[in-house]
């Protein structure tokens, strides 16, 4: 199932920060954790998931996404604090012990792997 998402990968606790929408979560996920495009987050290692948005379309996703790009950096931490409460990998929490590679070659939706988060 397509669902638009915006989203935020870190290096680490107050690290860098990468942010990005996609209408497919499982294979974005995938492709940050197993280094399989080249460019600004594997440069980085942001290959933590610490904050996700759902949305309805792409264009609703497209508008919080450049609305976070403005953000200076404090208020990306607080809003990442105040949402999470402590730094873990989302992904890792929703994924209840499957690996990101077992859920983008199952096609699972991001709806079902984050449910639990």
């Amino acid at each position: 199932m397509k669902q638009a998402a915006v989203y935020i990968f870190a290096s680490r606790r107050n690290g860098t920060l990468y942010i990005g929408i996609t209408s497919d979560l499982v294979k974005r996920v995938w492709q940050h954790k197993n280094h399989v495009v080249d460019g600004f987050t594997e440069k980085y290692a942001e290959h933590m998931l610490v904050f996700l948005e759902l949305h309805g379309d792409m264009l609703t996703a497209i508008a919080r996404e450049k609305q976070l790009k403005k953000w200076n950096p404090a208020r990306k931490i607080r809003s990442i604090e105040t949402d999470i409460l402590q730094w873990r990998d989302l992904w890792n929490d929703g994924k209840q012990g499957a690996s990101s590679r077992d859920l983008y070659a199952q096609g699972t939706s991001a709806l079902s792997v984050l449910s639990t988060v």
